[in-house]
């Protein structure tokens, strides 16, 4: 109980921290107490991997920011603070699978936490890096150029930086020990990639998007910076980049935990 409580109120400061640093709106700033409340009520190490995580995400985010942002204003919908929705896309899996530990403990919880977080890092690393530095990103699918920030788009740079994403969170699981350390790191490595690379090609696919024919460009905006409503033209209406990620991060878990076995 003591390790529940303690874990709660580190979860409520670094939370309170990281909003005050404009890293989480409010209600994201809720939803990190919430799994960094859950990760500490399965383990100790458990949170660990989760700070460690977040750290690289929040330098991530950080650096080069406003460059990133004034690159991707007109495509992106959410910029800035990452609120409930985002925050939950990236470490819902994790939250789960450290509820279904403290519940019905079992090794496999911990390959679906691990792999879901590389699989968000990798995704993070690649955005934000390819973003930055990357160049012209191209359609996963079709490799026709696309504006940077654009859903499905790659660069090599960003690819590269994916790996390391993912990598990290392996490297870190296993030595914290969230992970049987008898299994090979390869394992949340591959997996990571794999959720980051299906994210690009959902993202390509059948995440929405959409069109502003005031300002002919493709956004996924739905009030575009013009202030004009913008209209879908290819996807599933309801699915958003948010959506992907939470299915990115579900598979990449799921597969582990299937691959460990």
């Amino acid at each position: 109980m003591s390790r529940v409580v303690f874990g709660v109120a580190a979860a409520a400061v670094i939370a309170f921290v990281t909003h005050r640093a404009r890293l989480l709106s409010t209600s994201g700033a809720v939803a990190a107490s919430i799994i960094g409340s859950l990760a500490v009520a399965s383990a100790w190490n458990w949170g660990a991997l989760l700070v460690l995580y977040f750290v690289v995400a929040a330098a991530l985010s950080r650096f080069g920011r406003r460059e990133k942002e004034e690159r991707t204003r007109t495509v992106i919908a959410k910029a800035g603070p990452r609120d409930a929705a985002q925050v939950l896309a990236n470490g819902g899996v994790f939250a789960a699978a450290a509820l279904g530990n403290a519940a019905f403990p079992n090794p496999a919880w911990a390959f679906v936490a691990a792999a879901s977080l590389a699989s968000s890092e990798a995704d993070t690393s690649a955005t934000e890096i390819g973003t930055l530095v990357g160049g012209e990103p191209r359609s996963i699918i079709s490799g026709e150029r696309l504006p940077p920030g654009t859903s499905g788009g790659v660069t090599a740079i960003g690819t590269v930086a994916s790996l390391f994403g993912a990598a990290f969170v392996a490297l870190a699981a296993f030595a914290l020990g969230v992970v049987d350390r008898a299994s090979s790191p390869w394992i949340l490595l591959a997996c990571g990639f794999f959720g980051a690379t299906l994210d690009s090609i959902l993202g390509a696919t059948i995440q929405s998007r959409r069109w502003c024919d005031a300002c002919h460009l493709s956004t996924e905006h739905r009030i575009h910076r013009c202030g004009r409503v913008t209209r879908v033209v290819a996807g599933l209406s309801w699915l958003d980049n948010d959506g992907v990620n939470l299915a990115s991060a579900a598979a990449a878990g799921l597969l582990a935990a299937l691959v460990a076995q």
